[in-house]
C-alpha cells in the first residue's frame, strides 16, 4: 500500500477536484498546488500550499516555468528503499510527494477548431504537465499519479476503503494510463506540426516520415468479424467525432460487422444532397435511391435487391417520420437504421420490430479527415482518401450515340454508387435509383452477369456504371443484349477502340471519365 501524506494537484479541468481533494484533506494530506488550481481550491475552503512558496522560487515567465523545480521531481523520483535517495532528500530538505493529480492544457481540443492560431496552440502544449506525470509514473511503486477526471471516483472509493492509502495494483494501473495519454498527447503535437509544415510550405512531400496514431477505446464489442473473434471499438484521438459520437437510440449493442457496414452506408448516403436511402450487406450496397421525395427513395432502394437487403443495414440521410417509419416496418429483418435523427412517432413504431437497432448520428455529414489506412502484416499502406469529385463537364462522349439529360443524370448517379462497391464493381441504374449491382468479382465480366440476374427486366433501357475500364468487349456485349442504354466508364484500356465500336454497333452511349474508383 501507498500511504499519501503529500499530494500535488495541478489541472487544466476542473471538474470533480473538489470532491478528490475534499478527501484528501479528511486523510490530512498536505496539498501542494500551482496558480489558478490553488485559487480555486481555497476559495472553495481546501487548504494548499503554493508551489512557488513550496520550492521557494516564483512561477516565471507567464507561468511557463512553475513546476520544473527539483524539489517537485525529487520528491516524485526518489527511490523510497534506496536509503541514499532518501538521505539526499533529507539533505536539502526535500518532502516526497506521493500522489500527483495532473491533467493536461487542452491541446487536442484547442486545435480541433479551425479558427486556433499557430500562438494559441503553442500555448497549449503543456511542459510541466507531462514531466510531473511521467517523474511520478516513472516511480509508480512509491507515487499515485492521476490524469484523467475519469479516474477520480475509483482514487476516493479506494481511499476511504484503505484509510488513505492506495494498492500497488491502482499505482500500477493509473502509471500505464500516464504514458498512454502522453504518448497519445505528444502524437497529437507532433501532427499539428506536420500540417504546419504543409501551411508554411517548408515540407513538400504529402506523407510525414513517421506517423503516430492514436485512439481511446469506447467499449468492448461482443466478438469480431466471427465469433472465435474478440474485438473493440476505439475513437480516434481524444474528440468524440464520427461514430465515436454515434447515439443508440434502440436496441442491442453494435457488432464489429454492424460497426463496418453502417460506415460504409453513412459513406453512400453522405453522396448526395437530395433525399437518399442505402440498404448495405456485408459492405458492399445492394440498393440505393436518391429522390427529392424520401419516401419513393425507400421504395426504390428497396426494391433494387429486397433478397439482399434481408438483414441489411440502411442509412437515409434526412431525419425519419413516422410515414417512413411505417414504410420500414414492413420491410421484413433489419439489423440496424441510420439517420440524423428519429421523431417520436418513428421511434415508438420502429422499437416494435425485433431485433433492430435505431440509431443517430448527429454530424452526418462530417467527411473522413486525413488519410486512409490499412494494415498489412509488418507495416501498414497509407494514401490520400477517395474523394475526388467528378464534374460533368470533364466527362468524354466517346461514341457517335450522346446520352440524354436524363441518361446523363443516371450515369452520374450509378457511377457515385459504384465507387462504394467492391471490385470489379458494375452499377445499374434507372433514374437515380440502383436495380441490380454486381460487386467484389475476380472478372468484370462477371459483375456484369451479376447485375443482370439481379436486375432482370430492369436491365432494359438502364444505365451502367463500371469502376474501372473494360479489359475486353465481352461484358459490353453483354450489357447491350439485356438492354442498357448508356455507360459510364474511366477508359483507358488497350481494348478501348474496339469497345466503343460495339456500343455503336448497338446504338449505346459511351461516357469516359478519366478516374478508376477500385475499392480493395
Amino acid at each position: 500500500m501507498i500511504k499519501i501524506k503529500r499530494a500535488l494537484v495541478s489541472v487544466s479541468d476542473k471538474t470533480g477536484i473538489i470532491q478528490l481533494c475534499q478527501v484528501l484533506k479528511d486523510f490530512q494530506v498536505e496539498i501542494l498546488s500551482t496558480g489558478g488550481t490553488a485559487k480555486f481550491l481555497m476559495e472553495n475552503k481546501i487548504p494548499v500550499v503554493e508551489v512557488s512558496d513550496y520550492t521557494g522560487f516564483p512561477e516565471i515567465l507567464d507561468g511557463r516555468v512553475k513546476t520544473l523545480h527539483p524539489k517537485i521531481h525529487a520528491g516524485l523520483l526518489a527511490l523510497r528503499s534506496n536509503s541514499q535517495h532518501m538521505q539526499t532528500l533529507q539533505q536539502h530538505n526535500i518532502g516526497p510527494i506521493d500522489m500527483v493529480v495532473v491533467n493536461l492544457y487542452p491541446f487536442e481540443r484547442v486545435t480541433a477548431k479551425s479558427d486556433t492560431t499557430e500562438e494559441e496552440a503553442i500555448e497549449n502544449i503543456d511542459i510541466g504537465g507531462p514531466s510531473m506525470l511521467r517523474s511520478a509514473a516513472k516511480n509508480y511503486q512509491s507515487v499515485v499519479v492521476i490524469c484523467s477526471v475519469e479516474q477520480y471516483s475509483e482514487i476516493v472509493a479506494e481511499l476511504k476503503k484503505n484509510n488513505g492509502a492506495i494498492s500497488q495494483e491502482t499505482a500500477f494501473r493509473c502509471a500505464l494510463k500516464v504514458f498512454e495519454t502522453t504518448s497519445r498527447y505528444d502524437a497529437s503535437i507532433a501532427a499539428y506540426f506536420n500540417n504546419l509544415l504543409k501551411k508554411k510550405d517548408i515540407e513538400k512531400q504529402i506523407f510525414p516520415e513517421t506517423i503516430n496514431l492514436t485512439f481511446s477505446k469506447i467499449q468492448d464489442l461482443r466478438y469480431g468479424e466471427n465469433p472465435h473473434q474478440k474485438a473493440a471499438f476505439y475513437s480516434e484521438g481524444t474528440n468524440l467525432l464520427g461514430f465515436a459520437n454515434i447515439k443508440q437510440l434502440w436496441g442491442k449493442e453494435l457488432s464489429f460487422n454492424n460497426i463496418l457496414d453502417l460506415n460504409s452506408a453513412v459513406s453512400i448516403a453522405q453522396e448526395f444532397k437530395n433525399p437518399a436511402v442505402v440498404f448495405i450487406k456485408h459492405n458492399n450496397p445492394c440498393g440505393v435511391a436518391e429522390n427529392k421525395d424520401l419516401l419513393k427513395a425507400y421504395k426504390d432502394a428497396w426494391n433494387c435487391d429486397r433478397l439482399s437487403a434481408f438483414g441489411g443495414i440502411i442509412a437515409i440521410n434526412r431525419p425519419i417520420d413516422n410515414k417512413l417509419a411505417n414504410l420500414i416496418d414492413k420491410s421484413g429483418f433489419l439489423e440496424c437504421i441510420i439517420a440524423p435523427s428519429f421523431s417520436k412517432e418513428a421511434l415508438e413504431i420502429l422499437k416494435n420490430k425485433k431485433n433492430l437497432r435505431l440509431l443517430e448520428l448527429a454530424d452526418f455529414y462530417q467527411q473522413q479527415k486525413g488519410f486512409d489506412y490499412k494494415r498489412v502484416m509488418g507495416g501498414m499502406l497509407i494514401q490520400e482518401p477517395d474523394n475526388i469529385i467528378l464534374k460533368e463537364d470533364s466527362l468524354k462522349v466517346v461514341t457517335k450515340k450522346k446520352p440524354t439529360k436524363k441518361q446523363m443524370e443516371s450515369l452520374i448517379f450509378a457511377w457515385t454508387v459504384a465507387k462504394h462497391v467492391k471490385s470489379n464493381a458494375i452499377v445499374l441504374a434507372k433514374g437515380t435509383a440502383s436495380v441490380g449491382i454486381g460487386a467484389g468479382q475476380m472478372s468484370r465480366l462477371d459483375s456484369v452477369l451479376i447485375t443482370k440476374w439481379k436486375a432482370g427486366k430492369r436491365a432494359k433501357n438502364s444505365c451502367l456504371a463500371s469502376d474501372a475500364f473494360f479489359p475486353k468487349e465481352d461484358a459490353v456485349i453483354v450489357a447491350a443484349k439485356m438492354g442498357v442504354k448508356a455507360i459510364i466508364q474511366p477508359g483507358g484500356s488497350m481494348a478501348d477502340n474496339e469497345i466503343i465500336r460495339i456500343c455503336d454497333k448497338y446504338k449505346i452511349a459511351m461516357v469516359f471519365t478519366g478516374i478508376r474508383h477500385f475499392r480493395h
